[in-house]
């Protein structure tokens, strides 16, 4: 009888645990760029809402969260501001090959301050940014390895105004905290993506650089090779007409054509 009675209790223990396990399932850890956040934030919060399925996500620079991957921290999907760092969690066979899209895109771009006197500044060959920020500071993203840093110095590179340039860099881990340096008056300029300056509204943009002027700003999404099922669904959530408008609003250019 004591036998019979433990088989019953246990088989209520399981019943009771099943609920739980499936909750603790239903959430999915995402890895992605700073400038995503917002545009991101609307998007998980629809697609939780369409599928029950919560999502917590990490913000930070692409290259920190790739390292972090690779160090073994938990993550089902990576979403990055450029090729490279994707590129190289394919190399360490961080994600899933096939589950890589290349899936929006967006703007390098100048500002300043909000009450700055500073305005519609013409970016181009020769473009003098060192004397433009005066005896300030020019903020950016780490030059060496966030990609708004890199893709900040290859386009000052290209224009020639990256010697001068150089000794006046105030460089932040992120492009957000770039754009807190402006934003707080810190430095009379910055480089950051259009989304960023669109989000925060105690900046302004004052120029634009070209597109020829450093690589195209492509931001790549793709599942961990220890991603949770329901990945897919995200992943697929991501390339839809609901998280294309979300993306879009924000100022970001949608790289594929939506599914359904």
């Amino acid at each position: 009888m004591f036998t019979r009675l433990f088989a019953i209790l246990s088989l209520f223990a399981s019943l009771s645990g099943a609920p739980q396990l499936a909750v603790a399932q239903e959430t999915l850890t995402v890895f992605a760029a700073a400038s995503m956040k917002n545009a991101l934030d609307d998007t998980n919060a629809a697609f939780t809402k369409a599928t029950g399925v919560k999502v917590v996500t990490s913000y930070a620079a692409s290259n920190a969260l790739a390292k972090q991957i690779e160090s073994g921290a938990p993550a089902d999907v990576f979403a990055s501001a450029d090729l490279q760092w994707m590129d190289y969690a394919a190399q360490k066979n961080l994600i899933k090959p096939d589950s890589r899209v290349n899936l929006l895109g967006n703007k390098l771009v100048l500002i300043a301050p909000l009450d700055s006197k500073l305005d519609k500044v013409t970016i181009g060959q020769g473009f003098d940014l060192a004397k433009l920020a005066g005896d300030g500071r020019i903020a950016v993203a780490d030059v060496k390895a966030v990609p708004a840093g890199l893709y900040a110095k290859a386009a000052l590179e290209k224009l020639g105004s990256w010697a001068a340039a150089e000794p006046k860099l105030a460089m932040a881990e992120n492009v957000r905290a770039t754009l807190s340096f402006v934003a707080r008056g810190e430095t009379p300029v910055g480089i950051v993506y259009a989304t960023d300056a669109k989000v925060e509204p105690k900046v302004k943009i004052i120029g634009v650089f070209p597109d020829g002027s450093h690589p195209p700003v492509i931001y790549p999404v793709a599942a961990t090779v220890s991603a949770k099922a329901d990945a897919g669904k995200y992943l697929a959530f991501l390339r839809g007409a609901e998280a294309k408008a979300i993306f879009e609003k924000y100022g970001f250019s949608f790289l594929i054509k939506p599914v359904s």
